[in-house]
C-alpha cells in the first residue's frame, strides 16, 4: 500500500505542512487523515482540500507483517438476496483463509465530499490488504486511488469491462442466454423474446448475443421487436412485457435476464388474464430465493453467485501474496434449473 513514486522522487508534503495550509493544528489534520469522526465539517472540507492540492499520500502507521489479516468487501446495497449470496460466498472463503471481512455498501457516504479519499483514508487506517468489489461500476479517481496505493482488489460481476489489468470474475453469461433459448426452443417455441437489463453493460449484451446465436442456431429468425431492455428493474420489465404483448403476433415464451425482473414479467401476464406456462413461458436469469418462491416456480438460468464471490476472494488472497492470476477474468458456468414456469407450445 506504499507511494508509487521512486526513491529519486521528491518527498511529498507532511501533515505539518499539510496542517499549515489548512491554518488547523497536525492533531486536527491527523484526525481528518485517519477518518476521526470528531471533526467539524468546515475544518474537514479545508484539511481535505489542502490534502488534494498538496498531493499528501498517507503512509499507513501499521506494520503489515504483524496487522490483522483483514480484507473489505464493498458492495452496491445490503437489501437484496444478491447481496447475500455474495455475502455467504465470501464469507465461507474468507473463513478457510482465516481473514476478517469489513462489508460496506457504496463508496459514496463522504463527510468531506471527496469519497476517494475518505473511504480510502479509512481503508489504510484499519489495515485492509484488499479489496473486493461488487459494485456497477468505479470511477477512474477510485481506480486511480487503488493504484496509486498499491491496493489489491478484484472485481465480482462488473457491469462494463474494467481497465487492461483490472482481475474480476463473472458468470458465463452467454452461455446462459443459449441455454435458455435453447430450452425454449426445445419445447416447440420460435416466438421467443427477451428483456434484458442496462443497455451496453457486459452481462446484457452476452446474454443477448447467446439468445440470438441460439435461435441463429435452430434457424429462427430474430425478431428485432422481441428485444426489449428494462434496466433490472421489477416495474421497468412489467412494462416491457406489456409492450410485448400488445405487438401483433406477441411471444409465446420470454428469457427474463433477471428473476427480479420475471417478477414484473407475472404481473403482466396476470394483468392480461393469462396463465404461465399455459399461455406463455418465461425463463429467468438468477436462481435467486425468488426463483423458488413464485407461482409457479420460475425456470431459470443458475448463476452461481456464492462460488464467484469465493472464488474472487482467493484470487485477491492470492494477489495479497504477490501472485497475479494467469488471466484477468475468471468466468464461472451458468445452468438450466427446470421448474414449472415453461411448458411445451400448445398447437
Amino acid at each position: 500500500m506504499g507511494r508509487t513514486a521512486s526513491a529519486s522522487a521528491p518527498a511529498g508534503p507532511t501533515l505539518a505542512v499539510v496542517a499549515r495550509e489548512a491554518g488547523v493544528s497536525v492533531p486536527t489534520a491527523s484526525k481528518v487523515v485517519n477518518g476521526r469522526e470528531d471533526v467539524a465539517p468546515e475544518t474537514r472540507r479545508r484539511v481535505t482540500e489542502a490534502l488534494d492540492r498538496l498531493g499528501y499520500v498517507r503512509r499507513p502507521r501499521f506494520d503489515a507483517a504483524k496487522a490483522p489479516r483483514l480484507v473489505d468487501l464493498v458492495v452496491h446495497s445490503l437489501d437484496s438476496s444478491w447481496s447475500g449470496a455474495v455475502l455467504h460466498g465470501v464469507e465461507r472463503a474468507a473463513h478457510d483463509a482465516g481473514l476478517d471481512v469489513v462489508v460496506s455498501a457504496g463508496l459514496a457516504r463522504s463527510r468531506s465530499g471527496c469519497p476517494e479519499r475518505d473511504w480510502l483514508d479509512k481503508l489504510t487506517a484499519r489495515g485492509s490488504a484488499g479489496v473486493l468489489f461488487n459494485l456497477a461500476e468505479l470511477t477512474e479517481p477510485q481506480y486511480a486511488w487503488l493504484a496509486q496505493h498499491r491496493i489489491p482488489f478484484v472485481m465480482i460481476d462488473p457491469a462494463h469491462e474494467p481497465p487492461p489489468g483490472v482481475v474480476s470474475v463473472g458468470a458465463a453469461n452467454w452461455q446462459g442466454g443459449v441455454t435458455a433459448t435453447q430450452h425454449l426452443l426445445a419445447l416447440g417455441h420460435e416466438r421467443i423474446a427477451v428483456i434484458a437489463g442496462h443497455r451496453h453493460t457486459m452481462c446484457s449484451s452476452a446474454r443477448i448475443a447467446g439468445y440470438r446465436s441460439a435461435l441463429a442456431s435452430a434457424g429462427v429468425q430474430h425478431r428485432p421487436e422481441y428485444v426489449r431492455h428494462a434496466g433490472f428493474d421489477e416495474a421497468a420489465a412489467r412494462g416491457r412485457m406489456r409492450e410485448l404483448l400488445d405487438l401483433p403476433e406477441p411471444p409465446t415464451a420470454v428469457v427474463v435476464c433477471s428473476d427480479r425482473m420475471a417478477r414484473g414479467v407475472y404481473d403482466a401476464v396476470a394483468e392480461r388474464g393469462l396463465r404461465i406456462p399455459d399461455d406463455i413461458s418465461v425463463v429467468g436469469f438468477d436462481d435467486l430465493p425468488e426463483a423458488r418462491w413464485a407461482s409457479p416456480p420460475l425456470t431459470t438460468v443458475r448463476q452461481p453467485i456464492s462460488e464467484m464471490a469465493a472464488t474472487a476472494l482467493r484470487l485477491l488472497v492470492r494477489m495479497m501474496a504477490g501472485d497475479r492470476p494467469e488471466s484477468t477474468r475468471t468466468e464461472l458456468s451458468t445452468r438450466l434449473v427446470e421448474r414449472s414456469s415453461t411448458a411445451r407450445l400448445r398447437g
